[in-house]
């Protein structure tokens, strides 16, 4: 049987799945709004960190084009007044970070170059039905036109109705490189946290500073103050913000040449509230679409795991297309039940992390302590992050926190417990 598979959106989801059934042999076609030439005239879509989980999975599809640009682990910092943390921890393989602006065109022209089809219109909630006629099934990796519209919110796993931090993210050149090539993360009690990550931009190597701040703290004011304005104005206040929230950042900052990497696009400003929806919907003709990425599970992106689990999710849902040939209720329960556990270990622990960080309960205090005092634990928790569902068996209760750090500190071998349950739709 030949199969044809329509992919609303060119996002990593939609990609990364267009590539891999191109791959094997299965006809597949992306439609999206947005051209390659496009990108590069765009304000600053995300800062995405792709883990060497995903990193791997492009190697594989031949779309690895910096293969040499990777950051080798991460520090970390919790600003606890006289007494703040610092620790490193290393990465098995390295990740990498590359603007979306680059990153998306190219796996665009990638995908074309090895026959793929795009078709460059928008698609809304009222074509889905006759696309779905002309495909055996449609996959939506976007939520643009009310397509997200269409999927139950899922609120077990919805807990927030409102965006938990706002959000000030840039580009900046001006910010010497630590004495590893790492993300940097850090949290800044009762007021945010902020994400250092060494990016590819258009002008070379860049830092993406990601600041997630808490709402109605003194951070706040960097989600409402406009770089196009003053950008004099803009850059002092980030400075001043640096100097007293996050020090292991700012002393690496030269203030003759801090500034956005490329132009005024490199900012962006807001909110997001973290949603999960239901990963499949009936059409008014009996088919059914599928539900991927972000437009089926959006987190904040304080832990960087939004498009590392859309990459997974998409793999996921690629292979269960190349191994059935019947797209039916069974076939998307089987696709929901086999992407949860990362999918919704991620929003988890993503979730956890939000309000710990935050309100820093003991426990919470306690478990970054121990981190920080020993070496092998800094490194288990740190290549954790390509392993979300991992880091939510150990942050699902402050029992199992406890029994992780038992099992996996000096001397004991690396645990063996089994992932605390995430559940499936």
């Amino acid at each position: 049987m030949s199969k044809r598979i329509a992919i609303v959106g060119a996002g990593t989801a939609g990609l990364h799945l267009g590539l891999y059934l191109n791959e094997k042999g299965i006809d597949a076609t992306i439609f999206t709004d947005r051209r390659p030439e496009e990108y590069a005239n765009i304000r600053l879509l995300n800062t995405v960190a792709h883990h060497y989980v995903t990193i791997d999975r492009e190697d594989a599809l031949g779309i690895n084009h910096w293969p040499n640009d990777g950051y080798e682990g991460h520090y970390y910092y919790v600003g606890i007044p006289n007494m703040p943390i610092r620790f490193y921890g290393d990465l098995g393989k390295p990740s990498r970070a590359v603007d979306y602006r680059i990153l998306q065109p190219q796996m665009m022209k990638d995908f074309e170059a090895r026959g793929g089809k795009i078709e460059y219109r928008p698609i809304g909630v009222e074509d889905l039905t006759a696309l779905s006629e002309e495909y055996d099934l449609v996959v939506i990796g976007t939520g643009k036109g009310g397509l997200g519209t269409l999927f139950a919110r899922d609120e077990q796993s919805s807990p927030f109705t409102e965006p938990q931090r706002k959000l000030c993210v840039g580009l900046f050149k001006g910010i010497a490189q630590a004495e590893k090539k790492a993300v940097t993360f850090c949290i800044s009690p009762g007021a945010g946290e902020m994400i250092e990550i060494p990016t590819v931009t258009f002008s070379g190597d860049a830092t993406a500073l990601v600041m997630e701040n808490h709402i109605g703290s003194d951070l706040e004011v960097l989600a409402h103050t406009r770089y196009e304005d003053d950008p004099r104005a803009f850059l002092d206040l980030m400075i001043e913000k640096l100097e007293k929230h996050y020090p292991i950042t700012a002393e690496r900052l030269d203030e003759n040449e801090f500034d956005v990497a490329n132009s005024h696009l490199d900012i962006l400003q807001g909110g997001v509230t973290p949603t999960v929806r239901h990963g499949h919907v009936k059409l008014n003709n009996g088919k059914l679409a599928v539900l991927l990425g972000d437009a089926h599970a959006t987190v904040d992106p304080v832990l960087g795991q939004g498009g590392n689990m859309a990459s997974y999710a998409a793999h996921v849902l690629g292979e269960e297309i190349v191994d059935n040939e019947v797209y039916d209720e069974l076939f998307c329960e089987r696709v929901d039940a086999r992407r949860a556990t990362r999918v919704l270990g991620a929003t988890r622990w993503t979730n956890f992390m939000l309000t710990n960080m935050k309100e820093l309960p003991n426990h919470f205090v306690e478990f970054l302590g121990r981190v920080l005092t020993d070496q092998q634990l800094s490194d288990r928790f740190t290549e954790n992050f390509n392993y979300p569902e991992k880091q939510w068996d150990i942050f699902s209760s402050p029992e199992n926190m406890i029994a992780w750090i038992e099992a996996n500190e000096t001397g004991a071998e690396e645990s063996a417990r089994p992932f605390a349950l995430t559940g499936a739709q």
